[in-house]
């Protein structure tokens, strides 16, 4: 074969060639004008081709490397360094100038009552006698009753032998009150021995409820309420009375100073891991699985302990409980296992740290690990106190409810994984100290995804993140007004479907700027 050579003087072979395997084809006169027209037109038509498919291939390839690069990802996410997490992880929701008013306005009256008498014993645990006693303050402001300091609940599922001045500072709780109700510590001694009306006041009573119940002082002197959680309505109640709530519970009844200083304490130690941290209020003790019939996850032999339990323990009056049914319907509170892969859904890196404020965990670390397989940096109040710090809590439940309440407040993040007294309180709190960021997990739309996860419809990577973060957009702890009954629900049954005003005290006790802080 001849080389031509051009003009500057590069090889031109292969132009030749294919001319020369073109002509045996179609041969045609070289020396006719338009047979070397059509011969360069071909010419250019094979070399386009064979550009064509070279780029094609190449494209496709690109494409493939790609999409094998994204669902590797799905694999690996855990650890790529972009999943360390950004501010929004961890910041507040955007509050708009809101903050918390519980000044009374300018029509209240400091209370002149002194004569009538209402001694009380609070039920159930921390929280709820938290609650209940902050709702009978108000109960006997409405009524012109003096308060006895209350009695708490030693009879419950913790056993607490505690007495109000282990738990609260009394005196400041007196203290605080007196322009709203007398408070006193003990019922006057001319008194302890004189009949008492016995009084079991409505669930959710509201204003017009306790004018009526003020005809007992007709008969009685001293009044024993032996229940008192849930005694006042969530809504449709005066400012003054509301308000009166929140100064109650958030400014009253503070804990005791020794309570307050530990639990100061153990915030500061668990920031020294790394600054910011999660409360985890992880509802998987013995008692709530119980309580709730919830066994998914658990071993036979676990859940026929669980189901004795329950049948064995008087005061739960719901005995047959299908598991199923309650975990679909989104009323079970989520296991570790589950907790560990919403976290990670959310971008929670693995060196997070946790605290878990919640009692023993059942089962132990078996059902524990499922958690810290994925997030090592595991807290509980045995790890970051002393056993002499300790040591007087031991067998006090209430008191280290305490302890958890004061760290989960104070915590960067708060996620419960189950809607209890502890939960809508603590939330109702960080609401009030201007909506610190608070996760409430959707229990129902999550068992939907876990479910997928377990039949393998759904693998763990960006497809499940995109879910659980769409899931979770509004459940963030962003103001809202407290929201009421359903649609279409009428009569009492309302107010058990109402959301409480201890979770959300918004608009009442939450005002815009041009409201005054006290």
């Amino acid at each position: 074969m001849k080389m031509v050579t051009t003009r500057g003087g590069s090889s031109s072979s292969s132009s030749f060639s294919i001319s020369s395997f073109c002509c045996k084809i179609f041969p045609v006169k070289p020396s006719s004008p338009s047979s070397f027209t059509i011969l360069r037109l071909f010419i250019l038509l094979i070399l386009f081709i064979f550009i064509f498919n070279f780029y094609s291939r190449s494209i496709l390839e690109d494409e493939e490397n790609l999409n094998l690069r994204l669902s590797s990802q799905d694999f690996v996410s855990q650890q790529l360094p972009q999943q360390l997490p950004g501010e929004k992880l961890w910041e507040a929701p955007f509050s708009d100038g809101l903050h918390s008013c519980v000044n009374p306005t300018s029509k209240y009256q400091a209370f002149h009552g002194g004569d009538r008498y209402i001694t009380l014993r609070s039920n159930g645990g921390l929280n709820q006698m938290r609650t209940g006693i902050a709702d009978m303050v108000a109960v006997s402001r409405m009524m012109n009753a003096t308060l006895v300091i209350p009695e708490l609940d030693k009879r419950s599922f913790w056993q607490d032998k505690s007495i109000f001045s282990d738990i609260f500072d009394e005196d400041h709780f007196i203290d605080s009150l007196k322009r709203d109700v007398r408070v006193i510590k003990k019922l006057p001694q001319e008194l302890v021995s004189i009949p008492r009306g016995r009084k079991h006041f409505t669930s959710w009573g509201g204003l017009g409820y306790y004018e009526e119940m003020t005809k007992l002082w007709v008969d009685y002197q001293v009044i024993h309420v032996p229940k008192s959680d849930s005694r006042l309505a969530n809504n449709d109640l005066p400012l003054d009375i509301q308000r009166l709530r929140c100064r109650a519970l958030y400014h009253a009844l503070r804990f005791s100073p020794s309570i307050e200083t530990l639990g100061k304490k153990l915030v500061e130690r668990l920031r020294s891991h790394g600054g910011r941290y999660i409360s985890l209020h992880l509802r998987y003790e013995k008692d709530m699985l119980a309580f709730s019939g919830c066994t998914y996850g658990l071993s036979d032999t676990e859940a026929e302990e669980l189901r004795l339990l329950r049948e064995n323990t008087n005061h739960w009056k719901v005995k047959k409980i299908n598991s199923t049914e309650q975990r679909i319907a989104g009323l079970c509170p989520l296991t570790p296992k589950e907790v560990g892969i919403f976290l990670q859904a959310l971008g929670y890196p693995p060196s997070t740290v946790i605290y878990v404020a919640a009692g023993e965990i059942y089962g132990g670390k078996t059902h524990l690990s499922e958690l810290t397989s994925r997030f090592p940096n595991v807290l509980f109040k045995e790890m970051i106190a002393t056993k002499e710090e300790l040591r007087i809590y031991s067998d006090h439940a209430s008191q280290t409810a305490a302890l958890d309440y004061i760290i989960s407040l104070e915590s960067d993040v708060f996620i419960p994984t189950h809607s209890g007294n502890m939960a809508r309180t603590v939330e109702g709190h960080r609401r009030f100290l201007g909506h610190r960021k608070t996760i409430t997990p959707d229990r129902k739309g999550l068992v939907e995804i876990f479910d997928k996860l377990e039949r393998g419809q759904l693998k763990e990577g960006l497809s499940l993140q995109h879910l659980v973060k769409h899931l979770q957009e509004k459940r963030q702890g962003a103001p809202r007004k407290r929201e009421g009954a359903p649609d279409g629900i009428k009569g009492r049954a309302r107010y058990r479907l109402e959301e409480s005003f201890y979770q959300n005290p918004y608009p009442e006790c939450i005002c815009s700027s041009k409201h005054t802080h006290r």
